[in-house]
Parts: C-alpha cells; sequence; structure tokens
C-alpha cells in the first residue's frame, strides 16, 4: 500500500519539477524578447520557440531519463539533495542533447549552442531541487518497515476512575 502512494507522490514531484523547469526555460528564453528597449511585440518566432519547448516538457520529454534517475534514488534510499541536482542537471542536459543532432561518423554534436545548453541544464537543477522538496527527501522511505506503536504509559495509581 506504502508503494502505491509513493508513486502518486513521485508523479505529482514530477509533474511540478517539469513545471519549474519549462518556467525557468520560458523566462531565459523570452528575456531577451521581453527586455528589448523598443518595447514592441514579441517576434513570433520567439513565441514558437516557447510553445515548442512548453510542448517538449509538457509531453514527457524528459520522461525516461527523469524515470531512470528517480529509480536509482528509490532503489538506494538516497537523500542527498546534491544527488537530486545533478541528477537534474543530467536529465536537462540530455533533453537538450536529445534535439541537436549527431553526426555517427565524426561521434560529435553538431549545432550545439552554448546559452540554451546552460538554459537546460540550469532549468535541470531547478527540477532536481523542486523533486527533492516534494518527493526526494523520503526517496526509499516506503520499503522501510513501520515502527511498531508504543502502548501508551500507565495511568497513576490516584487518575484511575472509582468505581
Amino acid at each position: 500500500m506504502a508503494l502505491i502512494g509513493r508513486l502518486f507522490v513521485v508523479a505529482f514531484a514530477f509533474l511540478m519539477a517539469c513545471f519549474a523547469a519549462g518556467v525557468i526555460v520560458v523566462v531565459a528564453v523570452l528575456y531577451p524578447e521581453i527586455s528589448d528597449l523598443a518595447g514592441g511585440p514579441i517576434d513570433q518566432s520567439a513565441v514558437n520557440i516557447v510553445l515548442g519547448f512548453g510542448f517538449i516538457f509538457i509531453s514527457g520529454f524528459a520522461l525516461l531519463p527523469a524515470l531512470i534517475i528517480v529509480l536509482i534514488t528509490e532503489a538506494f534510499s538516497i537523500r542527498s539533495v546534491l544527488a537530486y541536482a545533478v541528477g537534474g542537471a543530467l536529465v536537462g542536459a540530455a533533453c537538450y542533447l536529445g534535439l541537436v543532432p549527431f553526426d555517427s561518423d565524426m561521434m560529435q554534436f553538431h549545432g550545439i549552442v552554448r546559452r540554451h545548453m546552460e538554459i537546460m541544464t540550469g532549468a535541470g537543477i531547478v527540477a532536481g531541487l523542486v523533486y527533492w522538496l516534494i518527493a526526494g527527501r523520503a526517496a526509499g522511505v516506503w520499503r522501510e518497515p513501520r515502527r511498531p506503536l508504543q502502548p501508551p504509559p500507565p495511568l497513576p495509581s490516584q487518575s484511575r476512575p472509582q468505581p
């Protein structure tokens, strides 16, 4: 029964972590457009980028790499905030590198934009921290047996009800 409850907590934490990462990506991508002194309308290509990244996060593009990190931390009861921050950075980098073309002959990626890689890695770190706040601090608790309840202490002799 504890495992089923834990699955709900993990799913909720994953959704909140994706939401936090999505907010970071949207703000970071739109910041140059919003901070422009011209004050004109936002460029349509920037809106398309935001919609694309939003779709990626909502569609579960980060689900498989994040699921691997969650399984590792739950299996070994890893509760360190640093482990979740590093795991989030790896997931963010994996999500970005999944979008960049890879040349298998040269064994290298083509078209990596450093700023975009930094944004995705930073968003992954924030997502890892949000996940840790919600579910990571109690990783592996569902496997530990519950402590037996202690019987209440005996009542003092003067406080017994009179027959």
